[in-house]
């Protein structure tokens, strides 16, 4: 006990020497952190897991260099917030990004692609064995991703600590909700998606990114989901959401658009969807649920979209009802040729850190 004090205090003291000495106002440092920020995930509030994975994606690529990517640009993302001026105080690092993860995205995705190109020639993976043997394969790659996410996720949270994800493709939470599942008896999720993500399977993949929020409703402990700016879905996804409308609300991007045409204000519409969710929040945040011209290479972009404040309203909102915010992830950020996706996304990024802390006291 007397050398677990000790380590505390010693953490407790580098970051205060570290606050008093940083310049919050000047550059940032080579090798630093995330947003430019000199601490490391024990002496921070916020802990951040990058999760570069992209096995399963069905038209543009490159989210697995996501994490990456946000890094890098967040260096350009001032600290003082008007909103959170101290943000930067409580402390948030991003931990390494796992190489060995990458390496296995990188594999997996190839056989995907095989298997993908095998059904547009018509063939059925079943009938299949060669094509059947690939797709065991990504799906079992998939389920170690979850289990690292898992594993990393439950770690940080036994240290008190606030988690958020970076990915990555939108199917890289699920073992970040199998952790909260942990933790919280019960809890909802607000969805930000151009898409429903509530196929069974997609091309055959159980863990396929389009299904990522029909996975996380296998977990009894999800009471609520509420999807906003939903904009393109199956039929097969329109029908499970009816089929299950007590536990899943979807206000797509088409009805917030007619009744603001009729009327209707924004902050109406945040209380009626900060409303519909339950005290126990996580924020699952698909970049590409804001417009295109923000997200121009992301994997599956779709006309339509929220704007940049739209989306930091909404949070703020929530931040500010009484209902908790326990953690969120950022996904679908892809490189393009400069660092715009990067630089969007590392600004909401930390909004999400500040609405986070905000709504944790700290």
């Amino acid at each position: 006990m007397e050398k677990v004090k000790r380590k505390l205090n010693s953490i407790v003291n580098s970051k205060k020497a570290k606050i008093k000495s940083f310049d919050q106002n000047g550059p940032a440092m080579v090798n630093s952190n995330i947003f430019g920020l000199p601490f490391n995930s024990e002496e921070s509030e916020i802990v951040l897991i990058p999760v570069p994975w992209e096995a399963t994606v069905s038209y543009g690529g490159g989210t697995a260099k996501g994490p990456e990517h946000i890094l890098e640009a967040s260096a350009q993302v001032d600290l003082f917030h008007p909103e959170f001026p101290e943000l930067w105080k409580a402390g948030i690092s991003m931990e390494p990004v796992p190489e060995k993860l990458y390496k296995i995205s990188k594999k997996c995705k190839k056989l995907a692609a095989k298997v993908i190109e095998a059904q547009s020639r018509g063939l059925s993976i079943k009938e299949e064995k060669g094509i059947n043997s690939l797709l065991e394969e990504v799906n079992a790659g998939s389920m170690m991703m979850i289990n690292d996410v898992y594993a990393r996720t439950s770690a940080w949270l036994s240290k008190e600590k606030l988690v958020g994800l970076v990915g990555g493709d939108h199917s890289t939470p699920l073992g970040f909700f199998r952790a909260l599942a942990d933790k919280y008896a019960s809890f909802g999720i607000l969805q930000i998606d151009a898409h429903m993500d509530l196929r069974n399977s997609y091309e055959g993949f159980t863990y396929s990114h389009a299904s990522i929020m029909h996975n996380a409703l296998q977990l009894k402990q999800i009471s609520k989901l509420v999807q906003i700016g939903i904009r393109d879905f199956c039929q097969e996804e329109q029908e499970y959401a009816k089929q299950h409308s007590k536990r899943v609300k979807v206000f797509t991007y088409a009805r917030l658009q007619e009744e603001q045409y009729s009327g209707k204000s924004w902050k109406k519409q945040c209380d009626e969807i900060i409303a519909a969710l339950p005290t126990h929040v996580h924020v699952s945040f698909d970049i590409d649920g804001l417009d295109p011209k923000l997200c121009p290479n992301t994997g599956t972009p779709v006309p339509g979209g929220f704007a940049f404040h739209e989306v930091t309203y909404l949070l703020s909102a929530l931040a500010n009802s009484g209902k908790k915010i326990i953690s969120f992830d950022l996904n679908e950020v892809s490189p393009g040729e400069d660092d715009w996706n990067g630089n969007v996304a590392a600004r909401m990024l930390f909004h999400l850190c500040g609405v986070l802390a905000k709504s944790n006291g700290e």
